[in-house]
């Protein structure tokens, strides 16, 4: 088993997190993992991404090459389709369809959503809005990565596990809403694939 995965968005939108959930999933299920994280003017609403590489043998390099990945998580579109290349034919791209609006010159979303619809892979998810359904816009990034699960090869209790594990200091309540969104992501890809 190898999955390579590239997280992506901006500052602020909980990439990091996500990051750090799939790595205690991937630990539990005994995988090795490599991570590369690059904090572009990150407090600043500038670009996040994270290379994260999951194997069941050893990875020498935490960088994924150019058309390797298998899978893209974006909570941004327009950072989503900046990762595009490195993209394997028959990976998939699971992004927020909702931009976020950092600078002047955005390009025209029904641009960006029509060059997501050329890939033969993709799910795009108002993730936000799905959100408040677990309670609150904070869980966005969870919510996409339950829309991202099937795509892991890691087990969806082992995912929940990771949740417990990195939000139980914030206790119960937050663990919880972080759980639903997780659920409520993953609902979204079973109708959307249908």
């Amino acid at each position: 088993m190898q999955k390579n995965i590239i997280l992506s968005g901006v500052g602020g939108q909980g990439i990091l997190s996500i990051a750090a959930v799939i790595g205690v999933a991937a630990l539990t299920e005994e995988l090795y993992m490599k991570q590369s994280e690059v904090h572009g003017m990150s407090q600043r609403g500038g670009d996040v991404q994270s290379h994260l590489r999951l194997s069941d043998r050893p990875i020498a390099s935490d960088l994924i090459p150019l058309g390797q990945a298998d899978l893209i998580i974006s909570l941004e579109p327009m950072e989503s389709l900046r990762y595009i290349p490195y993209l394997k034919p028959e990976g998939w791209l699971v992004t927020n369809s909702e931009p976020f609006l950092n600078i002047p010159n955005y390009p025209d979303i029904s641009k960006i959503y029509d060059e997501i619809a050329k890939l033969p892979h993709s799910i795009l998810l108002d993730v936000e809005n799905i959100a408040k359904q677990a309670g609150s816009v904070r869980t966005a990034n969870i919510v996409i990565l339950g829309a991202a699960t099937p795509f892991l090869g890691i087990a969806f209790e082992k995912i929940e596990e990771g949740i417990h594990t990195i939000f139980n200091r914030k206790g119960d309540e937050i663990v919880n809403m972080n759980l639903k969104a997780l659920k409520l992501g993953l609902a979204q890809v079973k109708i959307t694939t249908n």
